[in-house]
């Protein structure tokens, strides 16, 4: 065994409470290199004679990506803590793992073992369950529809044209309140809107009053109305916290570009040197990338702390939002954010708190910040196999393993799955047009695990490039609409929602192959075993699927229109089962019972 490749801390994503029973222990091993793994358990206040009086929880070889395999055991201590070691083995090879190190004989005295001291309910990570069960839907505000003409800004251009960084549209609140038929046929269960707090661009992320809704949106009234529309139909709502940077507009930014240090919010900012201007193309003070109408705002200033906590608060509390999405948020200091997560849950511990990333965020999944964040690894896995043929089979479940194996299983639950988003290029678009593959993909998103979320129109074959191509106006002409698309849509969610398998059961590939564009992937709870082969090249193939736990018997086709099918279903055995898909097609198999 290679001991250089394996890894365990008894912290984070390695050791960590999944509930008020029980805790998650993983090691890291080479790839293919160990045969069996086990946790030796005792309580460290009653661990004399070690290893002989363990308790053994075989370890399950949960995940595996290019270089590693992921091993797990579910532990559930009698009186909640537990000194443990970790047991490998290859062959006739053994080796033990305790925080002192390796070594081939038994480890002894327990006390140098690993130690989980206690599992305090207040420490566990607890994500809001119903995010489990959420399909959400993104709204770019401006581009969905236009419900009021009377708060139009000037110079707003006819419905449809090309969207342009600093062009307007129309697009309102009560545009929103006038289509949500259409979010509750499509099965949608939650909204997260982009910026609507008063502001000076079409995209609102450069804010000018956190507490006033922007006048060419509608107002604080009609915001409370949109969202007690939402939840009469069961939709929640999220909205975008932009408390990274201000906006140009904003008035404390303002004081101070007027009176530079003589201002009383000179603090609110973070400024290197007065006065405040651009010098060969870098502002004297930080900003959001290096945007000048985009300050960034000092969150360590106990004023500022105090002004975007009570903005956090307000929301909730006057307008009955359920949750933040959090712009730029892993610029802001951690601080912040425990205490931005202790007003939050203390006005609802049911909020989301959804904090955007384009990189892996363990850091700020450990329970006291973020309850998830938005997964772009795997947007980018999901582009690269699907959309634009970078990878094969194998290296798409090593990418989407490597991810699963990052986090903590009650994040996985919950994490943000998107595939397009207004800060990128649109899926149809990144799949050249081909509404295979992009439906491939949101087949694949729609039932994997956590909370998948669509780009509004994309359901209705909404195309565009990057910003600003990706926030065109939404299409509501039903003949210009995809009606096959939409179809397919409404059939994913409705069967996402109708099997509790496919929103938290088990995950696990079963076909992946190099140089191949076919997988298999099973979901699996006490109620339903499910099986899904999707096929992403051009030709028919039959695939061998090699067995897997509970493959025998007999497999139904399911359709996502009708639920039924005239095909004669799979006979699984004990040597796997054989499935034949059309090219750049699916099959979706439920085990009868």
């Amino acid at each position: 065994m290679l001991l250089e490749a394996i890894y365990h801390r008894p912290k984070q994503n390695w050791a960590y409470a999944y509930d008020c029973k029980t805790i998650h222990v993983r090691i890291r091993t080479k790839k293919n290199d160990v045969e069996r793994a086990a946790v030796y358990f005792v309580d460290k206040f009653d661990c004399e004679g070690g290893i002989s009086r363990a308790d053994i929880v075989p370890m399950t070889c949960l995940y595996q990506d290019e270089l590693f395999d992921y091993w797990q055991a579910e532990v559930v201590p009698p009186f909640r803590r537990l000194a443990y070691a970790i047991k490998l083995e290859s062959g006739t090879e053994h080796v033990w793992m305790t925080e002192r190190g390796f070594q081939e004989e038994d480890p002894v005295p327990a006390h140098r073992w690993f130690e989980y001291p206690f599992l305090n309910p207040a420490d566990i990570f607890t994500p809001p369950t119903w995010v489990k069960d959420a399909v959400f839907y993104q709204i770019f505000p401006e581009r969905f529809a236009n419900g009021d003409k009377s708060n139009d800004p000037e110079g707003v251009l006819p419905w449809g044209g090309e969207p342009k960084p600093d062009n307007y549209f129309g697009g309102d609140l009560q545009g929103v309140i006038d289509h949500l038929d259409h979010l509750e046929k499509l099965g949608i269960t939650a909204i997260y809107f982009t910026p609507i707090f008063e502001a000076t661009t079409n995209h609102k992320y450069d804010t000018k009053n956190y507490m006033q809704v922007d006048p060419h949106f509608g107002s604080n009234e009609k915001l409370k109305e949109l969202v007690e529309s939402c939840h009469s139909r069961g939709i929640r709502v999220l909205l975008d916290a932009v408390f990274n940077h201000s906006g140009y507009a904003f008035e404390p930014y303002r004081d101070v570009l007027e009176k530079g240090e003589q201002s009383a919010y000179k603090d609110w900012f973070h400024v290197r040197q007065f006065p405040l201007e651009v010098v060969d193309g870098i502002p004297t003070f930080d900003t959001f990338a290096f945007t000048p109408m985009m300050p960034k705002l000092n969150t360590e200033n106990p004023e500022v702390k105090k002004y975007l906590l009570e903005v956090a608060r307000y929301w909730i509390e006057e307008v009955g939002i359920d949750g933040w999405r959090l712009d730029v948020a892993n610029e802001v200091d951690h601080q912040f954010w425990r205490e931005f997560r202790q007003t939050v849950k203390a006005v609802n511990p049911d909020a989301y708190i959804l904090g955007e990333m384009f990189h892996e965020g363990m850091m700020w999944l450990q329970g006291d910040q973020f309850d998830a964040v938005m997964n772009y690894p795997f947007t980018y896995a999901m582009h690269d196999f699907f959309a634009e043929e970078k990878v094969d089979g194998l290296q798409f479940s090593q990418a989407i393993q490597h991810q699963l194996a990052s986090y903590p299983q009650q994040a996985n639950e919950v994490m943000f799955n998107l595939l397009d988003s207004h800060d990128t290029t649109r899926l149809l678009t990144l799949c050249g047009g081909d509404k295979r593959k992009m439906k491939l993909a949101a087949l694949f998103q729609l039932t994997f695990l956590g909370t998948p979320c669509i780009y509004y129109g994309d359901e209705v074959g909404l195309d565009g490039g990057h910003d600003p191509g990706c926030r065109k106006c939404m299409e509501w002409d039903e003949t210009k609409q995809d009606q096959d698309l939409l179809s397919f849509y409404q059939g994913a969610i409705a069967l996402r929602h109708a099997n509790a398998a496919l929103r938290t059961g088990s995950f696990r590939f079963v076909h992946a192959l190099e140089s191949d564009r076919v997988i298999a992937y099973e979901r699996a709870d006490e109620d339903g075993h499910w099986l899904f082969v999707l096929n992403a090249s051009e030709e028919t193939r039959t695939v061998n699927v090699a067995a897997f736990d509970g493959c025998e018997g007999h497999w139904t086709d399911v359709t996502l229109i009708s639920g039924e099918s005239n095909c004669d279903g799979v006979q699984g055995s004990s040597t796997g089962l054989q499935v034949e898909v059309e090219g750049m097609s699916w099959r979706i198999l439920k085990l009868e019972r």
